[in-house]
């Protein structure tokens, strides 16, 4: 989680605060989760698009993995076995997580479809990505692709 964040369209949202309300949990400014796909949290409203639009599955509801208040969810581990399906969030206090960001295609589908513009896709972000999952490679990184056949 990159944070501190702050209140924005989530606590506007009449769905999210009946349900935060319901639940007894506080709307309080939550940051920004994932690298190379970012959710804002603050921003997202439990509306699922990006979870139904994404072809490789790259989020999930977090709630359905680790049902604690989102304050929490940054203490947590995550192994990528929440919902994946658009209506099964637990309520819209719930928030779309990239859990599975590596396998993003980059075809920012997630990014036009999100309400309220919680979604932001940045391949520029694969290299501290990798280096914080301790998969970086320079020699990949340096794009030097074998010479062409016949040359």
């Amino acid at each position: 989680m990159w944070g501190p964040g702050k209140l924005d369209e989530a606590a506007e949202n009449e769905q999210v605060k009946a349900a935060y309300a319901a639940r007894g949990e506080q709307i309080v400014p939550l940051g920004v989760s994932g690298t190379m796909v970012a959710v804002d949290w603050d921003s997202c409203i439990a509306d699922g698009s990006c979870i139904e639009a994404c072809p490789v599955q790259v989020f999930q509801w977090y709630r359905t993995e680790h049902d604690v208040p989102a304050t929490e969810a940054k203490n947590q581990t995550w192994n990528g076995t929440g919902s994946t399906v658009k209506e099964e969030r637990k309520d819209y206090t719930d928030k779309s997580d990239p859990v599975r960001e590596h396998d993003c295609i980059w075809c920012m589908a997630c990014v036009s479809v999100c309400p309220p513009q919680a979604v932001k896709v940045d391949q520029s972000s694969l290299e501290y990505h990798e280096k914080s999952a301790g998969t970086f490679s320079e020699e990949l990184s340096k794009g030097s692709a074998p010479p062409p056949h016949g040359h």
